[in-house]
């Protein structure tokens, strides 16, 4: 069955993480019905607060059954205060009355045995928080809805690499979240294309890259045709097999990225696709750090071409890989749309069918002004996005930097926990490239400022910002 458009499947989460999640709740009280209310035994209801922006927030709220035995159904009713609605939700029905919100069970959710749980989200628009909250009748417990986890606390090993920090990621409502439920930002680089820059990927510069640059995810780009994966499938699935085993010994998590540019319809390449992610993921399910990036930058094709081809190729991840992440590439090279006319609402209005998705958004602060930035800010408030490619030049990745512009970007990307990796992890000759020319081929040195551009020294800055 096709979702609803106001829909965003959570993978469904264990008993053990979601009270993992719940323990590091940050309580404001006054809110809701205070702990001390609850019946001992009963079906209980926790409401946390997963990500805000300045004009509203994310909240999931878990059920949970305390009882002695199976409960069937259940429904949380919530009321917000003038100002605030609720704009999209998921894993739950969802109807209205005036001020007062009611979320009910889906089919599969419907029934808890004693002591488990079940979570649903929704994005409110607005700042106002519930003033009240019922589950099944009675006074909700367990806590207040607070700010959430706060993603700023570092982890309890500070030398925990980005995979043993956060754990395998997955999609919760708008967010990328960590195994906890904590809403992640990771922030990384992507190699250029590998049948011109692969000598630029080295265990030495992969070192630097995680340990100098703490870059938290490396993109790894694959091209299918300019020279790429259809000139001789065997040898670039091979050498894609050799960069994420390189990559997760360095403890960073990795986006393959089937780079399709021209032509622009992704279902030119459907069957290679197929063949192509169907040995990655059989080789590599077993990790915690691997995405699946399945069309770079679709153009000149509608919508529902990208839809259908997306239809066809995540169920052959989905064969091997259940739960990891899927990035689905955007309209009109990955701008949702805005290069060609449209927005994300053809999106929202006609998602793909698929759970644990997110979509693709890239930019070039040079080239890209108020109109895109407006866009991406509108679609990450009902939308996963993950940026996994923009630039500080215009959109061909050379020219001036405009690093004004694209610290607007980063300032909106971190308020919204967007991740992002930066084009490009080469010596190219463009601005775009990070280091400077002959680097690659003189064997680094990789790690420090001295063989960086300038946009290089800025993206490793930001990099490093968020360590």
């Amino acid at each position: 069955m096709a979702q609803s458009p106001n829909t965003f499947p959570l993978r469904s989460r264990t008993t053990a993480l979601v009270a993992a999640a719940l323990a590091g709740l940050l309580v404001l009280a006054g809110i809701m019905i205070s702990p001390g209310t609850a019946h001992a035994a009963s079906v209980t209801a926790t409401v946390a607060k997963d990500s805000t922006w300045d004009s509203g927030y994310t909240a999931s709220v878990t059920v949970k059954n305390a009882t002695g035995s199976t409960v069937n159904g259940w429904k949380v009713e919530l009321t917000l205060p003038a100002g605030s609605s609720v704009g999209s939700h998921w894993n739950a029905e969802r109807s209205a009355n005036g001020a007062k919100q009611t979320f009910t069970n889906v089919g599969w959710n419907a029934a808890l045995a004693p002591g488990a749980s079940t979570s649903f989200g929704f994005t409110v628009n607005g700042t106002g928080e519930p003033t009240a909250c019922t589950v099944n009748g009675s006074a909700c417990s367990g806590g207040d809805l607070g700010p959430g986890p706060d993603p700023t606390v570092p982890p309890t090993n500070p030398n925990a690499s980005p995979v043993q920090e956060h754990g395998k990621v997955y999609v919760c409502g708008v967010n990328l979240c960590d195994e906890d439920g904590r809403p992640v930002q990771l922030r990384g680089m992507s190699t250029h294309g590998i049948q011109w820059f692969d000598h630029c990927l080295t265990g030495g510069s992969l070192s630097a890259l995680a340990d100098d640059w703490k870059a938290d995810i490396v993109r790894l780009s694959m091209y299918i045709q300019e020279g790429g994966y259809e000139t001789n499938p065997r040898r670039f699935t091979d050498r894609m097999h050799d960069l994420i085993e390189e990559s997760t010994a360095r403890g960073m998590y990795v986006i393959v990225d089937w780079h399709m540019l021209s032509p622009g319809d992704p279902n030119h390449n459907t069957e290679r696709a197929k063949t192509f992610f169907a040995e990655i993921a059989e080789r590599h399910a077993d990790k915690d750090n691997v995405i699946y990036e399945i069309a770079n930058e679709p153009n000149g094709v509608s919508w529902n071409s990208i839809k259908s081809y997306s239809e066809q190729v995540i169920p052959v991840i989905r064969a091997e890989d259940p739960d990891s992440v899927i990035l689905v590439g955007t309209r009109a090279w990955s701008s949702l749309g805005v290069s060609e006319g449209s927005s994300h609402t053809e999106i929202t209005a006609n998602p793909v069918n698929a759970d644990n998705i997110m979509y693709t958004f890239h930019f070039y602060a040079a080239s890209h002004g108020n109109s895109y930035l407006s866009e991406l800010e509108r679609a990450s408030n009902v939308l996963p996005i993950f940026v996994t490619e923009f630039g500080t030049q215009d959109y061909s990745g050379e020219g001036a930097n405009d690093f004004v512009a694209a610290k607007r970007y980063l300032d909106l990307l971190e308020r919204q926990k967007i991740s992002w990796v930066n084009w490009n992890f080469s010596d190219d000759h463009r601005s775009g490239a990070v280091f400077t020319e002959g680097t690659c081929t003189a064997g680094g040195p990789w790690a420090g400022t001295s063989r960086l551009k300038e946009s290089g020294v800025w993206i490793r800055d930001q990099i490093r910002a968020g360590a």
